[in-house]
């Protein structure tokens, strides 16, 4: 139906992952240690998951009030490392009635510059009428 505006992303740093894993409290060394992650076989450290799905949530809340999401789901589909810089694109893809509401279905997905898709997601929003 409806494309959303795309939204850009300063690029992922080291020291971002640090203090998000101090600001959730999820420290698992493979988010904050480089090599703890070469250990690990990753190669270096990658960004928490939840990380990029709070930069998609943050854009559906610049499309849409916050107070309207109903819904909002994700999947994973790549690692996301620090220099990667990402872009969020959205779309309505239908209107529905729950209970007597009003709402827009839409699609999410998370790039980065190549074209790699990070995550991809559906959310619900009410419909302001």
């Amino acid at each position: 139906m409806d494309n959303l505006e795309t939204i850009h992303k300063p690029t992922i740093t080291h020291t971002q992952l640090v203090r998000y894993a101090g600001a959730s409290g999820d420290f698992n060394p493979i988010h904050t240690v480089v090599p703890i992650g070469e250990k690990a076989g990753l190669g270096g450290v990658i960004a928490h998951g939840m990380l990029i799905m709070g930069l998609a949530g943050d854009a559906i809340g610049k499309w849409f009030p916050r107070r309207n999401l109903r819904k909002f789901n994700v999947r994973f589909s790549a690692m996301t490392r620090p220099g990667e810089s990402l872009c969020i694109e959205g779309s309505i893809i239908n209107e529905i009635e729950v209970d007597g509401e009003i709402r827009y279905v839409g699609n999410i997905t998370v790039k980065n510059r190549e074209g790699e898709r990070k995550l991809k997601g559906q959310f619900q929003v009410k419909k302001e009428i």
